[in-house]
C-alpha cells in the first residue's frame, strides 16, 4: 500500500513538471518592448478619441450654422448629412435634425417642380420639343439618410408626403399611362426599397409593398432586383400585375410592353406612340431569368388578351400607343410568340398585326430598328441600319428631314467611335442646326472614349473637337487617370493640359472649379503630394465662383432640335468637394480641417466638414 501511495505522489510531481516546461522553454518577452508597444496603441486611441470629439464638435457646431442658412436646399442638404453621420454618437439630437431637414427639403421640391414645368413650357412654345434635366429629389435624399438609421423615423417622413388626394386616388387609366413612375410618394418607396434590397430584403418589402399594385417602370424594375434576391417573392407579386392588367380595359401594348420587361428584357423598357419609341434602361444586367412555365404562359395569355382587343372608332382612341405604337408592339412582340405562346394564339396576334398594315405609315411598315429588336432579336449591325436610313433619306422630301436623318446616322457611329459621326454631321445644310449637332457628337464621342479607357483617342477628340473648355479639361483629367497606370510622366503632363484648360473658364462660372477639382482627384491617384500643392487653385476658384455649391457636379450635353431632344450626363463625383476632402481627411486630418476652414462659401465649406468629420466617425464601419 505505502508502494503504490508513493508511485501516486511521483507521478504527480512529474506531471507538474511536465506541464511546467513549456513555459520553462519560452522566452520571456521584453518588457521595453512590450511598453513601447503598449504607450503607442494608449496614443493612437488617444489621438483618435481626440478627432472623434473635435469632429463631433465641428458637426454640432455646423448644424447651428444651418439653421441659419437662407437656402433652404442647403440647409435641408446639411442638416440631413449631418444627422446621418452623427448618429451613431447622439441620435436623438439627429433625429431632430432630420425633423429639420424634412420641412426645409418639402419647400425646396415644391419650388423646383413649378420652375421645372415652367421651364417645358417655355421650351415647348418656342421649339416643340424640350430637354430638361429634373431636379434631385431633395426629400428622398433626407429619406433616403433617414430610413437607413431608423426604420420608424423613414415611414414617418413617409407619411408627411404632401401629395393630393386625387393624384393618390388617379384612375388605373392615368396611371398605366405613367409608364416611367407612379405618384411621388410611390417612387420615393421604390426608391428606398431598392437600396434596402442588398442588405434587409424583409425590410425592403415592406417600404415597397403598398405601391407595387401599379404598372411602371419603377415597380417592374424593382421587381426584376428582387427576383436576384427572393425569385418566389418577385414572381407572386409580378402574378398579381398580369391579373390587375388583364381586368383593366385601359391597358394597352404599352402596358403589355412593361410586363415583358420582368420575362425576357430585365432593367431594359420600350414604349410605342404614333410618333415614335423610347427605350430606358437602369442597368446592363438584362439577360432574361429562368422562370416557372406556369408564369410564362400566363403573360402570353394576358398579353394576347390585351393586343387582341378590338381598335376602338376612329377618332376615339385613348391608348397612349394609338394606333401605329401597337402596330410596332405586335411587330416587336411576335418573335416571343413564335417562340413560347401556342399555335393559334401566335397566329391570332400576326392577324392583328396583318389588319392594321394599311393604317400606318410606309416608314412604320419598313422599320426594323433597335428599339423593335431590344433584347428580343440581335440588333442591327452598323452597316445595315446605316443603309436603311440612307435609303430613308433617298426619299426625304425635305431638307429638315434629311438633316434629321443625317444626325440619327451620326448619333449611330458614336458609340463605335468611328469618325463617320462626323462625316455625316458635315451634311447637315442647316448651317446653326450642324453647329450645334457638331458639337453635341464631339462631347458624346469623347465620353464614350472616356467610358472605354482609350486614353490617347480621348487626347485626340479633345484636340480636334469643338468643345468647351469645361469638356476639354474633363477629358484630358480623365486621360491622365488612364495614362497614369503606366506612363507616370506623360500622365502629369496631360493634367498640366487639363489644368490649362479649366483656368480658361470665366472666374465666376462654378465649372471652374469642378474643373479643378476633377484635375486634383485625377493627381491623387498620380502623385498625391502634387495634388497638395493643387488645393489652393480648388479653394481660389471655389471662392470666386459665387454659384458654387461644391455637389451636383455633372458633365451634361444636350441637342434640341424641332421634334427630338436629347440628354447626356457623365459623373461619379469627380467634380464634387466631399470626395475630395473624404480623400484629403485619410492623409492629414488637422491640415484638412484647416482648408476646409478657407472656404469662404457656406455650401462647399459644409460638404467639406462633413467629409471630413465622416473618415473619423464611420471609420470603425469601413
Amino acid at each position: 500500500m505505502r508502494r503504490i501511495v508513493l508511485l501516486s505522489l511521483l507521478l504527480s510531481i512529474l506531471a507538474s513538471i511536465a506541464a511546467a516546461q513549456p513555459n520553462a522553454g519560452r522566452k520571456t518577452a521584453n518588457p521595453e518592448i512590450a511598453k513601447a508597444k503598449d504607450e503607442k496603441d494608449l496614443e493612437a486611441e488617444r489621438i483618435l478619441r481626440e478627432r472623434r470629439a473635435n469632429a463631433q464638435s465641428l458637426l454640432i457646431s455646423l448644424a447651428a450654422d444651418a439653421d441659419r442658412y437662407s437656402d433652404a436646399k442647403l440647409r435641408a442638404r446639411t442638416l440631413a448629412r449631418t444627422a446621418s453621420v452623427l448618429w451613431d454618437a447622439d441620435s436623438e439630437r439627429a433625429r431632430a435634425m432630420f425633423r429639420k431637414a424634412w420641412d426645409a427639403a418639402e419647400s425646396v421640391d415644391q419650388e423646383a417642380q413649378r420652375k421645372l414645368q415652367e421651364e417645358i413650357k417655355e421650351q415647348q412654345a418656342k421649339r416643340g420639343s424640350y430637354a430638361v434635366q429634373n431636379p434631385p429629389s431633395i426629400r428622398a435624399e433626407v429619406l433616403r439618410l433617414a430610413a437607413r438609421r431608423d426604420r420608424k423615423l423613414g415611414e414617418e417622413l413617409l407619411a408627411k408626403l404632401n401629395v393630393e388626394k386625387q393624384q393618390e386616388a388617379a384612375d388605373a387609366a392615368d396611371r398605366l399611362r405613367n409608364f416611367r413612375a407612379g405618384s411621388e410618394a410611390a417612387s420615393q418607396r421604390l426608391s428606398l426599397a431598392r437600396q434596402l434590397l442588398d442588405t434587409d430584403v424583409e425590410r425592403a418589402l415592406q417600404f415597397a409593398d403598398p405601391v407595387l399594385g401599379s404598372i411602371n417602370q419603377e415597380s417592374l424594375d424593382f421587381l426584376s432586383y428582387l427576383r436576384d434576391k427572393d425569385a418566389a417573392a418577385a414572381d407572386q407579386r409580378y402574378a398579381a400585375l398580369l391579373a390587375l392588367a388583364d381586368g383593366n380595359l385601359q391597358s394597352d401594348a404599352n402596358t403589355v410592353s412593361l410586363l415583358t420587361s420582368y420575362l425576357f428584357t430585365p432593367h431594359t423598357f420600350v414604349t410605342f406612340d404614333n410618333n415614335g419609341s423610347s427605350v430606358s434602361s437602369s442597368s446592363r444586367n438584362n439577360m432574361p431569368p429562368v422562370v416557372p412555365p406556369q408564369l410564362r404562359d400566363a403573360f402570353f395569355r394576358t398579353a394576347a388578351n390585351i393586343l387582341l382587343r378590338p381598335l376602338p372608332p376612329q377618332g376615339q382612341d385613348q391608348s397612349s400607343s394609338g394606333v401605329q405604337g401597337k402596330y410596332l408592339m405586335l411587330k416587336r412582340l411576335l418573335p416571343l410568340f413564335e417562340l413560347y405562346a401556342p399555335r393559334d394564339m401566335t397566329e391570332a396576334v400576326r392577324t392583328q398585326m396583318e389588319a392594321l398594315t394599311n393604317l400606318v405609315s410606309d416608314d412604320a411598315r419598313q422599320r426594323d430598328d433597335n428599339p423593335l429588336r431590344e433584347g428580343i432579336r440581335p440588333p442591327q449591325s452598323n452597316d445595315d441600319r446605316e443603309k436603311s436610313l440612307l435609303n430613308r433619306i433617298d426619299r426625304a422630301k425635305t431638307s429638315e428631314e434629311r438633316d434629321g436623318l443625317y444626325l440619327e446616322l451620326a448619333r449611330l457611329f458614336t458609340d463605335s467611335e468611328d469618325n463617320r459621326a462626323r462625316d455625316y454631321v458635315a451634311k447637315i445644310e442647316d448651317s446653326d442646326f450642324r453647329q450645334k449637332a457638331r458639337a453635341f457628337i464631339d462631347a458624346s464621342l469623347v465620353m464614350n472614349t472616356v467610358s472605354k479607357k482609350n486614353a490617347e483617342r480621348v487626347i485626340e477628340l479633345v484636340r480636334t473637337g469643338e468643345l468647351t473648355h469645361f469638356q476639354k479639361s474633363w477629358g484630358l483629367s480623365q486621360a491622365a487617370k488612364l495614362l497614369g497606370k503606366t506612363d507616370h510622366d506623360r500622365a502629369l503632363s496631360v493634367l498640366e493640359e487639363s489644368a490649362a484648360e479649366a483656368r480658361r473658364i470665366e472666374p465666376s462660372d462654378p465649372d471652374r472649379p469642378r474643373a479643378l477639382i476633377a484635375v486634383v482627384n485625377a493627381m491623387l491617384a498620380i502623385d498625391r503630394r502634387k495634388a497638395w500643392d493643387a488645393i489652393d487653385d480648388v479653394l481660389k476658384a471655389s471662392n470666386s465662383a459665387e454659384n458654387f455649391t461644391g455637389e451636383d457636379g455633372v458633365m451634361r450635353i444636350s441637342l434640341i432640335t424641332k421634334n427630338n431632344a436629347t440628354t447626356r450626363s457623365s459623373s461619379n463625383g469627380e467634380f464634387n468637394i466631399e470626395p475630395l476632402f473624404t480623400e484629403l481627411a485619410t492623409d492629414d486630418f488637422d491640415k484638412t480641417i484647416e482648408l476646409a476652414r478657407l472656404l469662404e462659401r457656406e455650401a462647399p465649406r459644409a460638404a467639406a466638414t462633413i467629409a471630413i468629420a465622416r473618415t473619423v466617425l464611420e471609420e470603425k464601419k469601413k
